[in-house]
């Protein structure tokens, strides 16, 4: 019996090894005969996978002029342990660099990995490129890889367009797609339509000599990828118009933001001081970028969708619409102004003079800030305890997209704050405040504030009489109309559509009256509503504010326009607007004059000297 049972075990494991050696054969046969990647891998000294970068998306404006493009580039490759005597001298001269810098960049590579290629110098010229190719064979280890990069036609749109730089290690960690020395849109279009325009990487095998001299494709090109070059993309922007409007703010900070009323679609977004896109390409990328960060006046800093202002007076019409809806005014409302709105002796909103009472249009015109004082209390008030009618107030102002992201298609942005009734009973104790506690939110200060392209959509929802598109800036991705419905369905406000054209008649006398805010500023044959505003700045000179949409019918645009401690509205933010919307509207600019005033001051010079 216990012979039987060890002559079973021995056949068991005879077979079994029988079967682990068959298996065993036919892995080998099939690794070394059938499959011959495996060959690509064993031959990896003498084959080099060269990574086939795409060519990124071109972006164009809305009328089809190329805003971004790509221009041929090479990255110098190294591969440490491949690396034998070279004349580094030699080496240094033809790529342009010192013995330090050469020494930093090699114990970069090796840190990475001895074995694996990573890029020692990025971006050389096409010039250089050639140089050295004729004598890379005198530096083995390194290599040269193709790449583009960026390529900017017109020296402008750079907050809009973003620039392109190497991936960082946050994205490295959280997506596969990319690898190290990667190119990666960093802010604008370029961050928040980079996977469209970023493409699909390619492979391809080369052989290469004993002096790392390509021989051609390894087996013709049978295990080679092709790269998927990006896709395309039209933007909403007009080039000419945002130029021009640039070429109104320099020397000034600030912004502008034009939008078109009927589709939300961004004619213009001007953030100043701004600069030459062109400055963070290539090798310069660093030292540029650098130099503008430490700039004190930020020309890095997008003021079109970051900076946080009060509305001051332009806010003034939407408590108008309020009050409207809340039937607490009509358009023949009027009230008394003595240079301003007193409740207590020491508590008064001051006013500049004017002719008294006002109603609602002539209030508009003017500028009133006690006829908001008395509209806002007036809401307040209507309800049976402050924090119910506050809070009916704040929603009736949260419809027209303030105090809240916009939900666009832009890289960053700012959701300003329209305060909530915690904030005041944090700051003034439950129930021990009132409406003339915060009786300046009636003329856009306190503690509200709004970004630029929310003043300009807030004004785009006026010119459309109640509702509004989500601001966005891209059209058309690979010549086809973008179908989202995020942009194509219209948001309502809380106010009916009957109510508007009161407060857009007034918006009209603020050009036409003989004692308008804006009179200054008109348009010969074209009729534009606005709205002037001075915002209260604790750091400095108040800031110039200016909301405006022309034509009166069918607007075909709507704007905002900041500058910083310019003063009053009307004097440099309302001649600013005027003249975009006529070079719009007209392509031509009638009062030459004023063009030149605006374009010949420097008002950063002024506020240094201050």
């Amino acid at each position: 019996m216990s012979r039987n049972k060890h002559s079973n075990r021995r056949v068991f494991f005879y077979f079994l090894f029988g079967v682990s050696t068959l298996l065993l054969l036919i892995t080998l046969f099939r690794i070394q005969i059938l499959d011959p990647s495996y060959k690509l891998s064993a031959n990896n000294n003498v084959i080099k996978a060269v990574t086939v970068y795409p060519e990124r998306g071109y972006i164009y404006d809305r009328n089809g002029e190329l805003l971004v493009s790509n221009q041929r580039a090479y990255d110098l490759m190294v591969t440490p342990r491949q690396v034998e005597a070279i004349d580094t001298l030699n080496l240094c001269d033809l790529i342009e660099i010192d013995k330090a810098y050469f020494n930093k960049q090699f114990a970069k590579a090796k840190r990475y990995s001895s074995h694996r290629a990573s890029i020692f110098l990025k971006e050389i010229s096409k010039q250089t490129a050639a140089q050295l190719q004729e004598r890379l064979y005198e530096f083995p280890g390194f290599y040269l890889q193709e790449r583009t990069m960026r390529e900017y036609p017109h020296k402008s749109a750079a907050h809009v367009l973003g620039y392109v730089s190497q991936v960082p290690d946050y994205v490295l960690k959280k997506n596969t797609h990319y690898k190290k020395n990667d190119n990666f849109g960093m802010t604008g279009v370029e961050n928040s339509y980079e996977k469209e325009l970023r493409g699909t990487k390619g492979v391809q095998y080369l052989i290469r000599d004993v002096y790392n001299r390509s021989k051609g494709s390894f087996q013709k090109g049978k295990y080679d990828s092709l790269a998927v070059n990006g896709r395309d993309i039209e933007l909403s922007i007009d080039i000419e118009l945002q130029q021009y409007a640039e070429k109104l703010m320099k020397n000034k900070k600030g912004s502008i933001v034009a939008l078109e009323p009927s589709t939300g679609e961004i004619l213009s977004l001007v953030s100043s001081p701004y600069y030459d896109p062109n400055l963070l390409v290539g090798r310069s990328r660093s030292p540029n970028f650098n130099r503008m960060y430490k700039d004190e006046n930020m020309p890095l800093f997008d003021r079109s969708l970051l900076a946080e202002y009060p509305p001051g007076s332009t806010f003034k019409l939407l408590n108008a619409l309020v009050g409207l809806q809340e039937d607490v005014i009509y358009s023949g409302t009027k009230f008394p102004c003595e240079e301003g709105w007193r409740f207590s002796p020491k508590l008064k909103i001051g006013c500049h003079p004017h002719a008294s009472p006002l109603n609602l249009t002539k209030s508009i015109a003017q500028s009133c800030n006690a006829y908001y004082c008395y509209t806002f209390r007036r809401i307040i008030e209507k309800y049976p305890n402050t924090e119910v009618g506050y809070n009916r107030w704040r929603e009736h102002i949260l419809s027209f997209g303030l105090g809240n992201f916009l939900n666009n298609d832009l890289y960053t942005g700012r959701k300003g704050r329209v305060p909530d009734v915690d904030f005041y009973n944090h700051q003034y104790g439950k129930r021990r405040w009132k409406a003339p506690t915060v009786i300046s939110l009636s003329i856009g200060q306190d503690a509200l504030v709004v970004s630029p392209i929310q003043m300009a959509n807030m004004c785009a929802t006026i010119a459309n009489q109640g509702h509004y598109y989500t601001p966005h800036i891209v059209r058309k991705i690979n010549g086809e109309t973008l179908s989202d419905s995020t942009y194509t369905i219209p948001k309502y406000t809380s106010v009916d559509k009957k109510h508007f054209k009161t407060v857009i008649r007034g918006m009209g006398e603020t050009y036409t009256s003989r004692y308008g805010t804006a009179r200054g500023a008109r348009i010969k044959d074209i009729e534009i509503c606005g709205k002037t505003g001075t915002a209260e700045n604790p750091h400095g000179d108040d800031h110039s504010i200016f909301i405006a949409f022309a034509p009166k019918d069918n607007p075909q645009i709507a704007l905002a326009v900041y500058v910083e401690n310019a003063g009053w509205g009307s004097t440099w933010a309302a001649p600013i607007a005027g003249l975009v919307i006529e070079k719009y509207l007209t392509n031509q600019i009638s009062n030459t004059k004023l063009e030149e005033f605006i374009l010949s001051e420097n008002l950063i010079s002024k506020e240094d000297e201050k």
